[in-house]
């Protein structure tokens, strides 16, 4: 099943939930992202985090939405947004009926301040998205009803570190 994260810069938390979920899918799922507004280039932080829990970085990019609204892109099944101004957008119309949710989190390119302060917004970042993310794989998908598992995609965007999704 085909996923795509988006966001507006697509350098950090879209970024991060697509590796992520093409490490943890284990080839249950291809993940990819792209944002509205992309900056064009990865969050350093990002990259590193990802290489520090040993997580493939290669063919990461910042790239626009609109590379997956051609004719030849693939069919997406889910299409999370990750950053609450890209959830107020007006998206392509992606082609297929993919299921949507909004996974807000706060974005740690934005946090200023010294190193150590960065590093730590974007472990949080990556903390909650990684956890959204297990829910998800978690979900029984083949027993699920769709409007069943919007609602339970609904849920898992409000689900913070600690808390579960029944």
């Amino acid at each position: 099943m085909n996923v795509l994260f988006l966001c507006t810069g697509n350098s950090a938390r879209s970024i991060l939930a697509e590796a992520y979920l093409n490490s943890a899918g284990r080839g249950r799922f291809a993940a990819y992202s792209a944002g509205s507004h992309p900056a064009g280039k990865v969050n350093p932080f990002a990259m590193e985090l990802l290489k520090k829990n040993r997580i493939d970085t290669s063919g990461l990019r910042s790239k626009g939405w609109d590379e997956f609204a051609v004719a030849g892109a693939p069919e997406f099944d889910f299409i999370f947004t990750v950053c609450d101004n890209a959830a107020g957008e007006t998206c392509p119309l992606w082609p297929g009926r993919p299921i949507t949710a909004h996974w807000g989190v706060k974005d740690p390119a934005a946090v200023g301040g010294a190193y150590e302060e960065k590093r730590k917004a974007f472990t949080r970042a990556f903390s909650e998205l990684s956890t959204r993310i297990n829910l998800f794989l978690n979900l029984p998908h083949e027993k699920l009803d769709r409007q069943s598992l919007k609602r339970k995609l609904d849920q898992i965007g409000k689900t913070g570190r600690e808390a579960s999704v029944a």
